[in-house]
C-alpha cells in the first residue's frame, strides 16, 4: 500500500495540537482526522478515534506494524512541514 497524497487541511499555532491531516492510499481509499501533535519536544501523529461509554477512546483505523507506522508518521509530518514553508513564503494579503 502506497501514500499517494496527503492534505493538511488545517494548521494551528497554540496548543499541542499542530494540524489535522487526511491521507489518500493507492488513490483508492482517504483516512481523515489524523492529528499532527506536538508535545515533549516532538512532532508525532495520531490516528482517528471514538470516545468510548467508559470514557477511553479507540482508533478507528490504525496502522498494523511499526514500520508502517513509522512511514506514515515521517509522511505527515514530511507535509506538515512543508505546508508550514508555504504558509511563510506565501505573500500577505492586503486589507482594504
Amino acid at each position: 500500500m502506497k501514500i499517494t497524497d496527503i492534505k493538511i487541511r488545517k494548521t494551528f499555532s497554540e496548543g499541542p495540537m499542530r494540524a489535522i491531516a487526511s491521507v489518500t492510499f493507492d488513490h483508492q481509499l482517504v483516512v481523515h482526522d489524523i492529528k499532527v501533535i506536538y508535545a515533549k519536544e516532538k512532532y508525532f501523529i495520531v490516528m482517528p478515534s471514538r470516545k468510548n461509554p467508559d470514557d477511553t477512546y479507540r482508533d478507528i483505523v490504525h496502522p498494523i506494524n511499526a514500520e508502517f507506522r513509522a512511514l506514515l508518521e515521517e509522511s505527515v509530518k514530511a507535509a506538515y512541514d512543508a505546508e508550514l514553508e508555504a504558509l511563510a513564503n506565501a505573500p500577505e494579503s492586503e486589507t482594504v
